[in-house]
């Protein structure tokens, strides 16, 4: 995405976080934590403020786990587009985990990361260290760039 969007030169970003992404979401089955999710929201945070001078409308929608992923997600999101980020270990208020028990009749989260890796922030491996055939998502990464990247004059290997 950062190389379309650098080519494209957007005069402001739109973008939808949804929470559908979310390992405990019942709809979708993907693999993402709210530590992954917050990592992209900061990221395309960053972005808006490189090609469009912070210039960003960011919209929530979709997700279903309404305890464990929804809040907290979208308070990431909006500590984020506030430049107030939430830092993952950050315990989650007694007030709200007393109301999801009283309303729910079940504990919620304690803190506002699901995991903490090392150094505080996600990991992920940059699409400049190769391609790998044998990864699913590497292939439906691969197949969106050769689709897209053409399109605005890129090269669809390197951003």
């Amino acid at each position: 995405m950062p190389p379309v969007l650098r080519a494209f030169n957007p005069q402001i970003l739109v973008s939808q976080h949804g929470c559908d992404s979310h390992v405990l979401d019942p709809l979708a089955h993907l693999a993402l934590s709210v530590d992954a999710q917050r990592t992209a929201y900061d990221s395309i945070h960053e972005l808006a403020h490189e090609v469009c001078g912070g210039r960003w409308v960011a919209l929530g929608g979709g997700g279903y786990e309404l305890v464990d992923v929804v809040p907290r997600a979208w308070t990431h999101l909006t500590a984020i587009a506030a430049h107030r980020p939430i830092p993952l270990d950050t315990e989650v208020p007694q007030r709200w985990r007393d109301y999801v028990q009283e309303r729910y009749g079940r504990s919620g989260p304690t803190r506002m990361g699901d995991v903490l890796p090392k150094g505080g922030r996600v990991w992920w491996r940059s699409w400049a260290v190769g391609f790998d055939p044998e990864d699913a998502v590497d292939v439906a990464v691969m197949a969106t760039r050769q689709a897209v990247f053409p399109l605005h004059g890129l090269d669809v290997w390197f951003d």
